[in-house]
């Protein structure tokens, strides 16, 4: 039987732990223990005796335990089977860690899930070495830093994501700005995994987070970004998001005058509000003050509403007496043109439901395709039949949009045509 008179490991700093290959040892076998190790010899499954560094010589004086088990003899060669371990106990500070796939985690601050990417390393030492091979290192014949980094990858991945989410709740900030806090984030982490890792006699003796980052090509964080960017471009000109959307209601005013009016009261209110609304408001006081002005040389019909100047009685447009006292009293109610029903101005009459149609001029109600008014005999210029288009008077022989005639013909005799008539009034023609 081939006996070893020496047993010596001298492998690399990144392996942890190392089994020799033989297990059939004898007494007087030379056992070498480096300054950063320790020898432990195992029988049956059983951590038994632990070597320090030294050269130790296998006898019945320094393997007590082992010698209780099997009974080894004084004196002489006794051979017995044992496996004999080295454990490296050297500071071990380069284990690289990251996270393979983006953490999905939520802005504490903007309220958007967004996904995180983190990487960084860590240093260990092995403190106990019976409990490090007991409960980790099992039947392996080697435990280097690639199995330590696959045992404990849930581990850190979880301390990490758990870290990093507490600590955005607690200290409130944004993921985008979570870099600014990697040094108390790395001692936060830490903290939270020492425990764990003393239970298998491991000593964390640093943990570092060297980046916290987020996939540039992911949704969520391009418009993030995008609104960071908006928000610090306001501050830097000097103003903020109601104020935009105020500087745009007036600028869509200013290019559409057919709504100019009617938008320059909701301008102005949105405008009072921020830097510019003294401004415009200095502005438009100055337009009021002239319109008030010129109204004091003025007066409204109580009629037909036509503006019409203080010294005339008379309504230029609908005629009306402005000096009589009945006519003072302007009657804003409506008599229906199909039952005469006199109600207060509404859509719809309401006795027989007839659609209000307003004389243009007047306001009276008219029937349906009158074109004139039975109130002040305002005559409604025509539509061209062609193509549709407001004609600007009724004699008009030719369309002003599409240069069509608008008079009448026979197609037969070539007659004008007055009114609608069914026969040709010339040459008798069905039309």
């Amino acid at each position: 039987m081939a006996l070893f008179n020496v047993i010596k490991y001298d492998g690399g700093p990144d392996v942890f732990a190392w089994k020799h290959p033989n297990q059939e040892l004898g007494t007087w076998t030379q056992l070498i223990v480096s300054e950063s190790q320790e020898a432990v010899l195992f029988k049956s499954g059983k951590a038994l005796d632990v070597f320090q560094a030294g050269r130790h010589t296998l006898d019945t004086a320094n393997i007590p335990l082992l010698n209780k088990i099997i009974n080894l003899p004084f004196g002489g060669r006794s051979p017995f089977t044992a496996e004999v371990w080295y454990v490296n106990k050297v500071n071990s500070l380069d284990v690289k860690w990251g996270t393979n796939t983006p953490i999905q985690l939520q802005d504490p601050k903007y309220d958007v899930f967004v996904p995180v990417r983190a990487f960084g390393q860590f240093g260990i030492r092995i403190e106990d070495s019976k409990k490090f091979l007991v409960k980790l290192v099992g039947t392996l014949p080697v435990f280097d830093q690639s199995s330590l980094v696959k045992y404990f990858r849930g581990l850190y991945l979880t301390k990490v994501k758990d870290s990093i989410s507490s600590y955005l709740i607690k200290k409130e900030t944004s993921i985008m700005e979570i870099n600014a806090y990697i040094d108390e984030l790395s001692t936060f982490a830490k903290e939270r995994m020492e425990p764990v890792l003393e239970e298998y006699g491991i000593r964390l003796v640093n943990f570092y987070i060297n980046d916290i980052s987020v996939p540039e090509d992911d949704s969520a964080v391009s418009q993030l970004k995008a609104a960071l960017a908006k928000k610090a471009e306001m501050n830097i000109i000097g103003y903020n998001y109601q104020q935009e959307r105020s500087f745009n209601t007036l600028e869509g005013a200013a290019k559409n005058p057919g709504t100019a009016s009617n938008l320059m009261g909701a301008g102005l209110g949105l405008g009072m509000g921020v830097n510019v609304g003294r401004t415009i408001g200095n502005e438009m006081g100055g337009i009021s003050k002239q319109i008030n002005t010129n109204a004091e040389d003025t007066k409204v019909c109580p009629k037909c509403g036509a503006l019409m100047s203080k010294n005339k009685r008379f309504c230029p447009d609908c005629g009306c007496d402005t000096q009589n006292s009945a006519a003072d009293k302007k009657d804003d109610s409506i008599v229906c043109s199909k039952c005469g029903n006199k109600y207060k101005k509404a859509k719809f009459c309401s006795e027989c439901g007839k659609q209000y149609n307003p004389c243009p001029k007047c306001g009276a109600d008219m029937s349906e395709g009158s074109t004139k008014c039975n109130a002040c005999g305002h005559e409604l210029a025509k539509k061209c039949p062609h193509c549709g288009a407001q004609l600007s008077s009724n004699d008009n022989k030719f369309c002003p949009e599409c240069g069509k005639s608008l008079v009448k013909n026979c197609p037969k005799c070539s007659a004008v045509i007055n009114g609608n008539p069914k026969f040709c009034p010339e040459c008798g023609e069905k039309l």
